[in-house]
């Protein structure tokens, strides 16, 4: 037989030939549980993530421990004799799903309630699930020995299902689950399902379970306790999560892309959190974007069409409107539902002023922008206006997308781009303070274009502000730091300039330090403070450090996270 026929061969055949109905609800129990066991470690992961940060780090350890507990479980299981297997089968996979429905909110619990014990707490749920899902699979496959004879039929058709499983669950997790729960409720439907296919599984081969009472009585309650907190389980994740903040939550929800909470303290003031993280404050926002759009517009020789990258809240687009000049802003942020919240939450609309209302709004999802850089275009009904100085208008188009995919794939050129994303505090966020990513920036700005980049704080994470600014040095941008001080945060500094070639470090310093007033009202910053942010302390932009960051090297996030944990 020739090669491509036994490759013919081998696709023709059926994914599971089943000798015995005993064997296909044994498989079938083995695919719940590979699906769940999968569904679990992503859950247990972006708990953490959300928690700690460092999504990259969380999920490799997480995974890894994960499975290295699962071979553990796996030698624990020759220990046990072959007298109620059955028993000792259900009971394992019932105590999977009661793990892995509880562990979530509980970790949740115990990180607001007793922070110091709380990587005790995931650590332990983490081993708990890996060894049981470890000690499952063999056990499984001593009972089917029953039923399929031949040991490579046997342990095929067990670690074939195991591995279907996977890929359902990732599947499953990845695309269905998140539109209709939340992560804590998540873990409850996984664990319910686990244990009411460990009841199926019970209900058939009863007459080879030893206890049947006691197995069954387990199980059943087990059952019941799950759907008791998958629908108490959003009440429950308030509560628990008040713990991790000082304030009172108004707003918790998780987006495909990260975990967003608004909180209003006994003074009013609203605070935005994303994953843990603090993105501003009410009582001192505007310092912060008053530093980030306003010393560009008043460098700028042209104000037409401003483009600015993350942003999503609208905070800055605010200010932007101020300038009656510009007629065209493109907004992209990836998540659409903080834009979403942006336009519609009464919180962030008293404080962005409405300036997503524009009389004339884009919106394009993240879908609209695909190979080959064609756009597609959805334009919604026309809402309430931007209410700002009479006469104004400008087009504001608001786009779901990666920035990074944005801006190599979007047309035209912009007079001024302002870069606000997060911090490079994890090494997906790297990426867009690349070199790659500042070179696509430089050829989307005009001859004469003005960009400014936040750029996290020069005193805590100074290494990572000093390796931005050689980044975009590196990729034929001219720029120049400055800085002022941010309650909330502390410390922090920007990067403005434009094209090499076209403007100069000493014309950028020349053009700032000649600002006499800012052509619009703000409420914190003067041409005096701008003049001031320019100087920093003696030796505070001094390095030995030449290295530049890329995609691959993740370099300011090196920096980044050493910076921060030296100061903490």
């Amino acid at each position: 037989m020739s090669a491509i026929a036994k490759i013919k061969n081998i696709f023709a055949m059926p994914i599971l030939r089943v000798r015995s109905p005993e064997s296909l609800v044994l498989y079938i129990s083995m695919l719940v549980m590979g699906a769940c066991g999968i569904a679990y470690e992503y859950t247990f992961c972006k708990i953490a993530s959300d928690l700690l940060g460092n999504s990259v780090r969380q999920w490799a350890v997480i995974i890894g421990l994960m499975m290295f507990f699962m071979g553990v479980g796996s030698d624990v299981q020759k220990y046990v004799s072959d007298r109620n297997l059955f028993d000792k089968f259900i009971v394992a996979e019932v105590c999977l799903g009661l793990a892995g429905g509880f562990g979530p909110i509980i970790m949740l619990f115990v990180f607001g309630s007793f922070p110091s014990h709380y990587i005790l707490a995931q650590y332990f749920f983490i081993v708990l699930i890996g060894m049981l899902i470890g000690f499952e699979i063999p056990l499984l496959t001593r009972i089917n020995q029953a039923y399929t004879k031949e040991l490579k039929m046997n342990i095929g058709g067990v670690l074939k299902m195991d591995y279907i499983g996977s890929l359902c669950g990732a599947l499953l997790w990845v695309f269905w689950l998140p539109k209709f729960f939340i992560m804590t409720e998540t873990a409850f439907v996984l664990g319910a399902f686990n244990v009411f296919v460990a009841c199926f599984t019970l209900l058939y081969f009863r007459k080879l379970v030893s206890r049947k009472k006691a197995v069954a009585s387990f199980s059943l309650a087990s059952f019941a306790i799950l759907l008791a907190g998958l629908l108490t389980a959003g009440d429950f994740t308030s509560y628990a999560e008040q713990y991790l903040y000082r304030d009172r939550i108004v707003f918790s929800k998780t987006s495909t892309y990260q975990h967003i909470v608004i909180t209003e303290s006994k003074a009013g003031d609203i605070s935005c959190y994303i994953n843990g993280h603090l993105q501003f404050n009410s009582f001192d926002e505007h310092i912060y974007h008053e530093n980030l759009v306003h010393p560009a517009f008043a460098i700028a020789p042209v104000r037409k069409n401003v483009l600015v990258l993350g942003g999503g809240d609208g905070l800055a687009v605010r200010e932007i409107l101020k300038y009656p000049e510009v007629k065209s802003i493109t907004l992209c942020d990836i998540d659409p539902m903080m834009t979403d919240l942006a336009a519609q939450n009464p919180y962030l609309t008293a404080l962005n002023q409405n300036s997503f209302k524009s009389s004339r709004l884009t919106v394009m999802k993240n879908h609209a922008l695909i190979p080959g850089g064609q756009e597609k275009i959805t334009v919604p009904n026309q809402i309430k206006p931007y209410q700002g100085k009479p006469g104004e208008v400008a087009t504001v188009n608001i786009i779901n997308l990666d920035a990074a995919l944005f801006v190599e794939q979007i047309s035209g050129m912009f007079d001024i781009i302002i870069i606000d994303f997060p911090d490079p505090n994890a090494p997906g966020l790297s990426k867009l303070y690349s070199k790659k990513f500042y070179r696509q920036i430089a050829k989307k700005l005009s001859a004469t274009g003005i960009m400014v980049q936040q750029a996290t704080s020069p005193v805590m994470a100074k290494e990572a502000f000093l390796c931005i600014g050689r980044t975009m040095k590196d990729s034929g941008l001219c720029v120049v730091p400055y800085h002022d001080n941010v309650p909330s945060f502390g410390e922090w500094g920007w990067w403005i300039g434009g094209k090499k070639g076209m403007i100069s470090e000493k014309m950028l310093r020349k053009k700032l330090k000649s600002i006499k007033q800012f052509r619009v009202n703000t409420r914190y910053l003067t041409s005096g403070l701008l003049k001031a942010s320019l100087e920093f302390g003696k030796d505070q932009l001094l390095t030995d450090q030449t290295d530049i960051n890329t995609i691959m090297s993740n370099r300011v996030y090196d920096y980044y996270i050493q910076g921060w944990k030296r100061n903490f």
